[in-house]
């Protein structure tokens, strides 16, 4: 490890609904414990990242692809919410050097990977770094996700991009832990809280074999597919729990959302 750099931990997040922490809701805390929590991920990381690698579920390519520009823009991937949230701004800088970094350590691991110069950054990074950086002063890098949604390719891209945390990288998987539309409301209370309970005693494993074999058969589960009947937005977490090592999950969030059981978990 560079004695000069301290390891940063990685971060899986619940990053909420749509523009949810920027616009009213009934009830009007709906969303502010876990906008709460996110705004407090900067301090908890303890000093300020060179870089942060996002894993956004709102992005799929057919590789593993990178965003590359110097500045980009966004996208307001989200529908009939008021018009205000499709003004919202996030300039934080981007990351074209951090971009050919992470393309080489993916294909070292045998993985295909690419750089797109002219993508944006979808929600599931923007909304909650304008809580996590709200200066927009950390260069941000966005990293699709692979068609096919293979989570054993998932965390094999994370392996191989551990050693960014040893240089300042911050790497964090932007998903939810629940993701049934259908469930909200109390119909899928039960099968979030038993998804949930299953998911906080996998990634608490000290044992990381035990815990990537676990995740990589997360179809097995109680109630997986009715809290994730695809999978997009649980295969961030893959590539967080890849690039943890060694190192076992702390749940740092819990609480429910509508009755959801929403999480969010800390590696290192």
């Amino acid at each position: 490890m560079n004695n000069t750099t301290p390891r940063l931990p990685a971060y899986f997040i619940s990053h909420g609904g749509g523009p949810c922490f920027f616009m009213d809701w009934n009830p009007p805390d709906t969303w502010k414990g876990l906008g709460d929590w996110l705004s407090g991920i900067g301090a908890d990381v303890g000093v300020k990242p060179k870089a942060v690698i996002v894993v956004s579920a709102h992005w799929e390519a057919p590789s593993f692809t990178v965003t590359a520009a110097a500045q980009p823009p966004l996208i307001y991937d989200y529908h009939g919410f008021p018009p205000h949230t499709y003004q919202l701004q996030y300039a934080a800088p981007g990351a074209p050097e951090l971009a050919q970094r992470v393309s080489s350590l993916l294909g070292a691991a045998g993985l295909a990977a690419q750089q797109d110069a002219t993508r944006g950054w979808d929600h599931g990074v923007f909304i909650p770094f304008k809580l996590i950086y709200p200066q927009a002063d950390v260069p941000v890098l966005q990293l699709s996700l692979k068609a096919g949604l293979n989570p054993a390719e998932h965390l094999k891209a994370g392996r191989a991009l551990a050693p960014l945390r040893d240089e300042g990288v911050l790497i964090v998987g932007s998903g939810y832990s629940y993701h049934n539309m259908r469930g909200y409301g109390g119909a899928g209370e039960r099968d979030a809280a038993a998804f949930d309970h299953w998911l906080v005693d996998a990634l608490t494993r000290h044992d990381a074999s035990e815990r990537d074999a676990l995740l990589s058969a997360w179809e097995r589960a109680p109630s997986a597919r009715a809290a994730h009947p695809r999978e997009e937005h649980l295969l961030p977490l893959m590539v967080v729990a890849g690039a943890a090592g060694d190192d076992a999950a702390t749940r740092v969030f819990g609480e429910k959302v509508w009755g959801i059981a929403t999480s969010g978990f800390r590696f290192g």
